[in-house]
């Protein structure tokens, strides 16, 4: 007697699922198989279906695989804000997710790239949320919302969702990750040698051209590498802290000192929500309730983005809470990561950077950048700095030494591109040379300006095109020049040319980002989209790069 014929079993494959019908039969007879299905299973969710596949099939993403290339991920992008990325980034798994909450630097002050930290979060090899210093409080909140999402994810789906870590290529130079200074959690101390103001007099800048003396450290960089440095806080910006609290300087922390704690081993920055957290336990009424709204990241009061932390103990004047809590409420002091200025090629054992110092006010107080007024005030010829170097993923000189280069760099952002003609100059590249430099004033910020001319006359560098916004009537950038000279950045590329960025994110880069595309566009005779796809190949190819923040 034969069996009356079986239902078929309803499809476990997502519809978002990137498949074509004939693989979706395929996986839903392998799923029937392993899971021996009968009637009225529920289609499995994109993580359920991944963790039974081996090697962790990413059914959420749109390449089907756990392997892609992230790099490419619309939302990898530091201009694009916060929110807009979380948009782009709302259908894919939730370690994606994690990712598209970080500053999108790739910068490694936090010690990952942002697609390694976002893993070893979500895998939960990594506890801290508060590590990526350009996404600031917005990526910690974020994170700490996405965070909670963990619990609901079963450990399989972590494992499988997570590819496993691809040795690094053999490199017999390579110094070992834990060398003195190869790495932020084995710093080395360089010797601080010198500080060179750049900008003429009358600025409204004060930027500093600043070498450091590497030869007790080992450490061996290349140009594009940036150069990590462990600040110290102002001296009597913790003094002021320790009275605010009325505490004794000398209040043992750890075995530390309250004083030192707060010298080198916390940020006095931007408050962080568990202070105001911490305020809310020790206090009350009115005041408790702000404190509350602060932690949830709501502004009562209008003041939330001025509030670092001796303004808001401030604002908070009385509460009086324990020295060792207020510690833990505090982020850690993080390193800060400059493009380096020089060639190794030059001379091995010397470093250059180019550092603004940021001071500005704030409700009748100066505030300070903690790193930059470090480099250019407070840290004194022989002293030593704790530093490291942060190897460069993408932003280095073509391995073709004969193809030509196009640089955008204004501001400090050229600072990478002084060491990249440094080298070409130093081990003989035939490749063709240009410069776009901007600033405000001709007269007082073009910076290595004797350098760059020299340059020029000697037929390194082969053309240098200047944008000083402030020297007439109508601002002029460095994308207004690119403009200008469109054609020719069109043909320089259609050559085989690499175009690099340097400097500000979330202006600078994104318009840059948008002329180059008008340019492609344009002189490629392309469309819209064919001329974002060219771009896009040009990423693809480590031939468009960018080193910003």
């Amino acid at each position: 007697m034969s069996l009356p014929p079986r239902a078929p079993f309803p499809s476990l494959i997502p519809e978002s699922a990137p498949f074509t019908a004939e693989q979706r039969v395929w996986l839903d007879g392998l799923f029937a198989g392993l899971l021996s299905l009968e009637h009225g299973v529920t289609p499995l969710s994109s993580e359920q279906a991944a963790a039974l596949l081996p090697g962790g099939l990413d059914l959420a993403s749109p390449s089907g695989s756990a392997t892609e290339d992230d790099d490419d991920a619309p939302w990898h992008d530091p201009a694009m804000p916060l929110n807009d990325r979380m948009k782009l980034a709302e259908s894919r798994p939730l370690r994606r997710r994690m990712m598209a909450a970080m500053g999108q630097q790739d910068c490694g002050q936090c010690g990952y790239t942002c697609q390694d930290y976002s893993d070893a979060i979500f895998s939960e090899k990594e506890k801290r949320l508060n590590l990526c210093v350009p996404g600031g409080k917005e990526t910690n909140r974020m994170l700490k919302a996405l965070h909670q999402e963990l619990g609901q994810t079963p450990a399989a789906s972590k494992t499988a969702e997570i590819p496993p870590e691809t040795p690094p290529p053999a490199d017999a130079t390579a110094a070992p990750a834990t060398a003195p200074g190869c790495s932020r959690e084995y710093p080395a101390q360089a010797v601080f040698l010198a500080r060179t103001r750049l900008n003429k007099a009358g600025s409204e800048k004060e930027t500093w051209h600043v070498e450091l003396d590497l030869s007790s450290t080992g450490i061996d960089y290349a140009v594009g590498d940036a150069f990590g440095v462990f600040p110290t806080n102002h001296p009597a910006l913790v003094d002021a802290v320790i009275a605010a609290l009325n505490a004794p300087a000398d209040f043992p922390i750890g075995g530390r000192s309250l004083r030192d704690v707060l010298f080198d081993g916390v940020s006095l920055g931007a408050a962080p929500d568990m202070l105001f957290q911490l305020f809310s336990y020790i206090t009350g009424g009115d005041r408790r309730q702000k404190a509350k709204a602060l932690a949830a990241g709501e502004d009562p009061d209008g003041d939330a983005a001025s509030l670092d932390v001796p303004a808001a103990i401030e604002k908070f004047s009385g509460v009086r809470p324990d020295p060792e809590a207020f510690i833990e409420a505090l982020d850690p002091l993080q390193p800060r990561l400059y493009s380096i200025a020089s060639s190794p090629a030059i001379d091995r054992q010397r470093i250059a950077l180019c550092v603004d110092a940021v001071r500005f006010p704030v409700n009748g107080r100066a505030r300070l950048g903690v790193a930059s007024t470090f480099l250019g005030e407070r840290v004194r010829p022989g002293d030593s700095v704790k530093v490291y170097v942060q190897k460069a993923q993408h932003f280095g000189l073509p391995a073709d030494p004969s193809l030509p280069i196009i640089m955008i760099g204004p501001g400090t952002g050229i600072a990478p591109f002084r060491g990249f003609l440094q080298e070409r100059r130093a081990v003989g590249h035939t490749g063709r040379n240009w410069l776009f430099f901007g600033d405000q004033h001709r007269s007082e910020n073009f910076y290595y300006r004797d350098d760059l001319e020299d340059m020029v006359g000697d037929g390194l560098l082969n053309r240098l095109d200047l944008a000083f916004s402030r020297d007439q009537a109508d601002r002029v950038y460095v994308q207004h020049k690119m403009l200008d000279y469109g054609a020719d950045v069109w043909r320089w590329l259609d050559e085989g040319a690499h175009f690099y960025v340097c400097g500000d994110a979330a202006r600078m880069a994104k318009d840059v980002d948008a002329t180059l595309t008008a340019i492609i566009r344009r002189y490629g005779s392309m469309s819209e989209d064919n001329a974002h796809d060219y771009k896009r190949e040009l990423v693809a190819a480590k031939r468009y790069v960018r080193d910003v923040y």
